[in-house]
């Protein structure tokens, strides 16, 4: 819970949420620009002002239904979005109706453009906490119809609905550690993929084993992508489209000699960061992959194309406010093209993964079934991996991860995976 005096990260909390809704800036993108809200927080208010915002763009829906029946009409959406933070925080967060309530008014008193529906807000929240017993029972956000559609269509709606009761909680913390080791974390749930659980971590980079570098934040289902790769010492690896470094990191500890290539030099600067801290090594090449061209070929490759990160809701739900599924036409054109060229980096009989983070069949099963008819020669291995469900296994052969795989554990990241091989 948010502390009761926390008028800072309140405050940066509705502005982010402004130039989300408003503005259709991902969260990611507004904390790197030095205009953000975040900037001159301190580290607590910085992480109150994200975790607030976080929340109600989970319930945003439920929010607004408990509005309603307060609402004569729709208000400036600053003060729209402070109710909304409020009521989020009333319902979902159980926090203190006094204190919530006191902290929504003062941000807009202090506002001379707001100050005069400040009293407004203090009667429509104080209205919202009698009934804010009946939240829990407010449906879950729904995707937006552009994923959703081809969601119900590929699944059906009972599976599209479990997704999103998965997507309507924050997600857990996935960690992946150097071969050998088990972090020494309370509450750490080893995953019978290998990756380990934290329900709640707090401040991650405190945690135990981090300095060190004996492990990092990896969704699980991310993590499956190397291991179904499974680099051997010495062999000769490419990691495409590699930022920020998770599975380099992987192929690395498990001895290859890795090249990782990525077309954005600041996160490829987040992966050095990273092989700094964990003392692994990579090479860092920092080019467009389709203008690229390698000294000699791979034995392995690893592409994880840029995508929808449609499968990804869980833990950024902004996303479905600042996409509208225009891009993916693109997105699926220059996938094709990334496999097309990086099926030319191989040597003959080498192996190449196909991964992106997206629920979206047209950015997975559909891709694939597409290069092997582009290729002749090209094959599916099929992906048998400790801890995967057989029913995982899509058609054509290609992993199909969803967020309401685990769900009892919490769900794991939306994820299309296919191991490709070349003819010798």
């Amino acid at each position: 819970m948010a502390r009761q005096d926390g008028i800072a990260g309140r405050r940066a909390a509705i502005a982010l949420l402004d130039r989300v809704l408003s503005d259709g800036e991902a969260l990611s993108q507004i904390a790197e620009v030095p205009d953000s809200p975040l900037t001159a927080l301190a580290p607590a208010d910085r992480a109150t002002a994200l975790r607030l915002a976080v929340t109600v763009l989970r319930h945003l829906d439920q929010a607004d239904r408990a509005l309603s029946p307060f609402l004569r009409k729709t208000p400036p959406a600053t003060v729209l979005n402070a109710l909304r933070l409020g009521t989020v925080e009333l319902g979902v967060d159980r926090a203190a109706p006094h204190g919530v309530v006191n902290s929504i008014v003062s941000i807009l008193r202090a506002d001379p453009h707001l100050a005069g529906l400040a009293g407004m807000a203090n009667a429509v929240l104080r209205r919202v906490s009698e009934g804010r017993e009946g939240f829990a029972a407010l449906p879950v956000q729904k995707m937006p119809q552009w994923l959703r559609q081809p969601l119900v269509h590929a699944w059906g709606r009972p599976a599209v609905a479990a997704m999103e009761a998965v997507q309507s909680q924050p997600a857990p913390l996935d960690l992946t550690a150097k071969p050998g080791m088990v972090p020494q974390i309370d509450g750490l749930e080893p995953l019978p993929t290998g990756s380990f659980r934290l329900a709640s971590a707090g401040q991650v980079s405190a945690l135990p084993g981090y300095a060190e570098g004996d492990w990092w934040v990896q969704d699980a289902a991310a993590a499956l992508a190397m291991r179904l790769l499974d680099p051997q010492a010495g062999e000769r690896v490419l990691d495409l489209c590699a930022a920020p470094g998770g599975k380099t990191l992987q192929a690395a500890a498990m001895g290859a000699s890795v090249t990782a290539l990525d077309i954005s030099g600041p996160r490829l600067r987040r992966l050095q960061d990273n092989l700094a801290r964990t003392g692994l090594s990579a090479g860092v090449v920092t080019a467009d992959a389709l203008h690229w061209t390698p000294p000699e070929p791979f034995a392995a490759i690893l592409l994880d194309a840029p995508c929808s990160a449609s499968g990804t809701l869980r833990r950024h739900p902004d996303l479905p406010f600042v996409k509208d599924g225009s891009d993916l036409p693109a997105l699926a054109d220059l996938q094709a093209r990334l496999l097309d060229r990086a099926l030319g980096f191989l040597a003959p009989g080498g192996r190449l993964v196909f991964c992106t983070c997206s629920v979206l069949p047209a950015e997975g099963e559909a891709q694939i079934t597409a290069a092997l008819a582009r290729h002749p020669g090209l094959r599916v291995e099929r992906p048998d991996l400790p801890g995967v469900d057989p029913d995982w296994i899509s058609p054509e052969g290609g992993l199909r991860l969803r967020p309401d795989h685990w769900a009892e554990r919490g769900g794991m990241d939306g994820f299309y995976i296919a191991l490709l091989r070349l003819a010798d």
